[in-house]
């Protein structure tokens, strides 16, 4: 049977956010089968309106929450409410679910229902960085880290509009691995992974020269981070000190560029783990890891699991 997901619509949704997880999931295949079924609810069945001046007739009232296997909240007016504000029916649906393993998740200001409903007390979170003094007034008792663009602490938010598919992209990763959720950005003609920890694209300076010149060293570097790229080669190629080149490497992606390349040599490891039978010392020199012991020692600490653990769950032995 497919994974259910259920997604919750609340009233004036963002139509381009209530869209992403039908247009991601639904892309979606496992040994020809499709790996998760998504449907829209609201409150009670009613059409909702949308931000971009139509409404979504849905087929659906709470009661389904009750079948979900992940639950996510889109974004909506409703969204904006505090603690005392949210409907008793969505914060009883919410929290039933909750207490029986579903995964809950949302996406933009969905944040601010999670957080009504108290299911990110003492959690962390993300939501649009233009609300989140507002978020933070109304909940302080959830964690939250305004500048990135998804967060994963039991219960998984994301920041706003795009951030939505990558929040999407990175479940589909996590139940199914590299190999599929590659294929799915395929399919919607995006990039495979960005970063839970990459920042949002806040208010910066135009981009200037030195921006330029970073985002082609950035493209030359996913292209060739499998061969002896360090920082230093980086700075020399987008003609900056290294110094500089850290600060303004830092600024667009919310990290340092060494652990950038790590962390994307340590994504063509896992698509080697699933796809191929290379051997663990073999996939780190392909993926420019160097060592078995060091893609060990990388993996544990990112992933929380061996290459060989990994590779168990997402590419299993056939037999016969």
């Amino acid at each position: 049977m497919p994974h259910e997901i259920v997604v919750v619509a609340l009233g004036e949704s963002n139509a381009f956010d209530l869209a992403i997880p039908g247009q991601v999931f639904g892309s979606v295949a496992v040994d020809g089968q499709d790996a998760y079924r998504v449907r829209v609810c609201s409150i009670d069945g009613s059409p909702v309106t949308t931000s971009a001046g139509y409404s979504v007739i849905v087929q659906y009232d709470l009661s389904i929450v009750a079948q979900a296997d992940t639950v996510i909240i889109a974004p909506g007016i409703d969204a904006r409410l505090s603690a005392p504000g949210i409907d008793d029916r969505l914060r009883a649906a919410l929290l039933a679910a909750n207490d029986r393993g579903a995964r809950m998740v949302s996406i933009c200001t969905g944040a601010f229902v999670l957080a009504s409903a108290g299911l990110l007390d003492g959690r962390r979170a993300t939501t649009y960085w233009k609300r989140s003094a507002e978020f933070r007034a109304l909940f302080p008792r959830v964690i939250l880290e305004p500048d990135v663009l998804y967060v994963d602490d039991g219960v998984l938010s994301s920041a706003g509009v795009a951030a939505g598919i990558d929040l999407c992209l990175y479940i589909v990763r996590s139940d199914h691995g590299m190999a599929v959720a590659n294929e799915a950005s395929r399919s919607l003609v995006v990039a495979p992974t960005r970063s839970g920890g990459q920042a949002q694209f806040i208010e910066r300076e135009r981009l200037d020269d030195d921006g330029e010149r970073l985002a082609r060293v950035l493209a030359w570097a996913s292209e060739n981070v499998t061969k002896p790229v360090d920082v230093a080669t980086l700075a020399r190629r987008a003609m900056m000190s290294e110094r500089t080149f850290n600060r303004r490497f830092r600024e667009r992606t919310g990290t340092s560029p060494a652990a950038w390349i790590t962390a994307e040599r340590l994504l063509v490891a896992r698509e080697l783990l699933e796809t191929t039978d290379l051997l663990v010392d073999e996939i780190a020199r392909a993926s420019g890891l160097g060592s078995a012991t060091h893609l060990r020692s990388q993996f544990q600490r990112r992933f929380g699991q061996t290459p060989t653990e990994y590779r168990r769950v997402y590419r299993p032995v056939q037999i016969g």
